[in-house]
């Protein structure tokens, strides 16, 4: 089981992150939309997927890549598109060829409408890439048991979805999610499906480390806004945890003592 460290850098890999938002860079309406939000979010890490970039170009003629020179940012591409392990671990080294790191996001999926992560090639291409010195975070379902697994193959970190990718649907098993974030040894990025800072503070105080969104501030009426928000609703939740909830009760509790009231024998209550 993990233990509390409030005062300890949010680290993964040996990096000590400035933020516990990760944040996407695709389906922006614009590049100029990108870059205000991702300076609203406060993002450190920033992930992309690299069937989207052009990896024979200079880097300074990508538009993700350009956007975001000079930010002193961690790249964490994705292997989104790929349906087994040896496609993920061929763009992974393609990615790292390319200059654009060794951290990477394994994403494996092959059902085309719930993109979700499939399991037994996820684990085996974070076995093969963390052996060839990648930091790998996989994305995988919200299962504690292949999350404990990931973590003893040596993955830097495991990113459960709240629900399937772009649905919206926020967290759909917070029990399985609590579960993950009290038994993993290693941080939890809740990752997929969150739609709103409500979710992203609601999976802070389930225990999340920390928060990948992409397509709910993209596609969000005002990007720029919600990229804000995100990021409040991180703070909000990860503060909320530490202040620690009152345990929920089947009855009402009066907050104030009934004994010397103005009516003796009559029922407490509000507020103070």
């Amino acid at each position: 089981m993990k233990e509390a460290n409030w005062n300890a850098p949010f680290t993964i890999g040996g990096v000590a992150l400035r933020s516990r938002l990760f944040l996407g860079t695709g389906r922006y309406p614009s590049p100029a939309v990108l870059r205000r939000a991702l300076e609203a979010s406060g993002a450190h890490v920033v992930t992309f997927a690299v069937r989207r970039i052009d990896l024979e170009a200079p880097r300074e003629e990508d538009p993700t890549l350009r956007l975001t020179e000079g930010k002193e940012l961690v790249y964490l591409p994705n292997t989104s598109g790929s349906s087994t392990a040896d496609e993920a671990i061929r763009i992974a080294r393609l990615a790292r060829e390319a200059g654009l790191g060794s951290w990477v996001k394994v994403e494996i999926s092959v059902h085309p409408r719930l993109l979700l992560p499939d399991p037994v090639e996820t684990l085996k291409a974070t076995e093969r890439l963390v052996r060839e010195g990648f930091t790998v975070l996989p994305y995988t379902s919200d299962d504690p048991m292949l999350c404990a697994r990931l973590a003893e193959a040596g993955a830097a970190a495991v990113m459960p979805g709240g629900s399937p990718i772009g649905t919206g649907l926020g967290i759909l098993n917070p029990y399985h999610v609590s579960w993950i974030a009290e038994e993993c040894p290693v941080p939890v990025i809740v990752d997929a499906g969150l739609g709103s800072a409500a979710d992203a503070a609601q999976a802070m105080e389930l225990g999340a480390d920390g928060i990948l969104v992409n397509t709910p501030v993209a596609q969000a009426r005002d990007p720029v806004a919600m990229a804000e928000a995100m990021r409040l609703g991180v703070e909000a939740g990860l503060l909320s945890r530490r202040a620690g909830r009152i345990p929920r009760k089947p009855y009402a509790s009066a907050s104030s003592a009934t004994d010397g009231g103005l009516f003796p024998g009559a029922a407490g209550g509000g507020a103070g």
